[in-house]
């Protein structure tokens, strides 16, 4: 499925296998999860996009081909594909660890070709193996960013975080949320006013107040992580959060934020983004699931060539959790 163009629709395309080169895979799709994301591409919003391109950064598949001098992974093995798909080693931000700023990084299903399709060839050393998660392939697949960009963006909420907003309950915050209370947090889903639906799905996960997000905060957040790509919510976010609070903006667009008197920001209250993952924190985010107990992921499954009516569908807010196409 391509998108030949910002503000197109996706488009069934034949093509023949990709072949693998070095230090690459090629897998066979099983399934890919439907981010907000792919909308982002889709709008045009993304100025570092490659055009044609196949969406989709939130792959598992299976290994049915190895390029030359391949290490690490083997035939048959299942394992997932992300967003950040290269990196290039030497820029100072790969050297310090951050190899989530590269200077020159590759963004599956944004500047190569991603898993809106049957098969997807990958760089080996950006794949996450997926041998010990005890997890369906369709339930998988939101993990490889809606679950690792929620692991990162708490983990900057801080360890401190006892009392956690999630603004915007969808693919990310319905997984991490989880997470959060799985470590004895307590959370306030924050959603779009009026979205009954997705109140009760936080609710019925275990989270302590569900509401609209123009509603006050029902006690002072530690921490805010923002989902829902509203900048409005930046304002509304740093007026609940406490004296020395975070707010997190998780997504990697946002409209404008507008502008807001100082005293909200004032006393050391922070803001911060999130910029892509790292493969450290999808190892540390997968061995973290491992003591953790299951999660519940909600996904709405769309056969491959239905991948504009998930993306319609995920645009209008129709279903909770995650789409996920199967290209089977």
């Amino acid at each position: 499925m391509v998108l030949r163009g910002a503000r197109q629709a996706l488009q069934v395309e034949r093509r023949p296998l990709p072949q693998p080169g070095a230090g690459q895979v090629r897998l066979r799709v099983r399934a890919c999860a439907v981010c907000r994301t792919d909308l982002h591409l889709q709008d045009g919003d993304l100025p570092m996009a490659r055009w044609p391109v196949v969406p989709g950064h939130e792959v598992v598949g299976t290994v049915d081909a190895l390029g030359a001098a391949t290490t690490g992974l083997r035939l048959g093995q299942r394992v997932g594909v992300p967003w950040l798909g290269g990196a290039c080693g030497q820029c100072r931000y790969c050297l310090a660890g951050q190899e989530n700023l590269c200077d020159a990084p590759q963004f599956t299903g944004c500047t190569r070709d991603g898993g809106f399709a049957t098969h997807i060839v990958a760089d080996a050393s950006f794949c996450v193996p997926l041998d010990h998660l005890a997890l369906d392939d369709a339930s998988a697949a939101p993990l490889l960013c809606a679950g690792l960009i929620g692991w990162r963006s708490l983990r900057l909420a801080g360890d401190d975080a006892r009392v956690l907003g999630l603004y915007g309950f969808g693919a990310a915050a319905h997984l991490i949320a989880q997470v959060a209370l799985a470590q004895g947090r307590r959370v306030h889903a924050f959603t779009r006013p009026g979205d009954t639906a997705a109140q009760q799905h936080a609710r019925a996960l275990g989270c302590t107040w569900a509401g609209d997000a123009d509603q006050p905060a029902p006690e002072p957040l530690d921490a805010a992580i923002l989902f829902a790509p509203a900048g409005e919510l930046v304002p509304l976010a740093l007026r609940a959060v406490r004296k020395g609070g975070r707010v997190v903006c998780g997504g990697i667009h946002m409209s404008d934020i507008p502008s807001f008197p100082y005293a909200l920001l004032w006393q050391e209250r922070q803001l911060l983004s999130v910029a892509n993952l790292t493969r450290a924190d999808a190892r540390e985010f997968f061995a973290a699931l491992q003591a953790l107990p299951p999660l519940r992921i909600h996904t709405t499954p769309y056969p491959l060539q239905a991948a504009q009516q998930a993306m319609d569908d995920l645009r209008a807010g129709r279903f909770q959790g995650a789409a996920v196409l199967l290209a089977e």
